[in-house]
């Protein structure tokens, strides 16, 4: 349990460094990109369209693993299935939101500082998801395979750990990059 703790921290900092980046630039913008947040000639993406539509997916995809997580410990194989495949779904869709959202950006990660903070800060999120995904997915194929029990699911919760950490930093980018960027 300390060696998923302390990656999850380590990831923390990983996140925290580029939140640190945004931040830097975005309360006090450059005179090279105008003086203002975001720059000149970027048209930040709605923060109330897809973003917030992928908030409600990565929320209720917490609350499906949890529920998960707590019909396994209950013994109730078919609720932790059906919980975990919910989430995996979730993800999945999360996933293919955010790919539809870049696709459709006006602006790229060439564009200054404000591509390259917001593609830096959401692809790594990205990436997350899509490892948790991956991590959930082959507890679930232990949970079906009978490796999990309810005694015995170490693997099982140390992806609830990472997905949740996963939730936790997407409500600070939408809140930071979304929101309040777009302003």
């Amino acid at each position: 349990m300390l060696g998923i703790v302390l990656f999850i921290v380590s990831e923390v900092f990983a996140f925290l460094s580029i939140f640190w980046a945004f931040f830097h630039s975005s309360l006090s913008p450059a005179i090279e990109i105008g003086g203002s947040w975001p720059p000149l000639g970027i048209t930040p993406l709605d923060p109330f369209a897809i973003p917030l539509l992928n908030t409600f997916l990565l929320l209720s995809s917490g609350a499906f693993i949890t529920y998960g997580h707590h019909a396994l410990i209950a013994g109730n194989r078919k609720g932790t299935i059906d919980g975990v495949i919910f989430t995996i779904i979730l993800a999945v869709v999360f996933t293919a939101l955010q790919y539809f959202e870049y696709s459709e950006a006006g602006f790229t990660m060439a564009d200054g500082v404000y591509g390259s903070a917001f593609f830096a800060s959401t692809g790594l999120h990205g990436l997350h998801v899509i490892v948790g995904t991956i991590f959930i997915t082959v507890a679930l194929i232990r949970i079906i395979n009978y490796h999990n029990t309810n005694k015995h699911h170490f693997n099982f919760e140390a992806s609830i750990l990472y997905w949740h950490f996963v939730d936790v930093v997407w409500l600070f980018l939408f809140v930071a990059v979304y929101f309040w960027g777009n302003t």
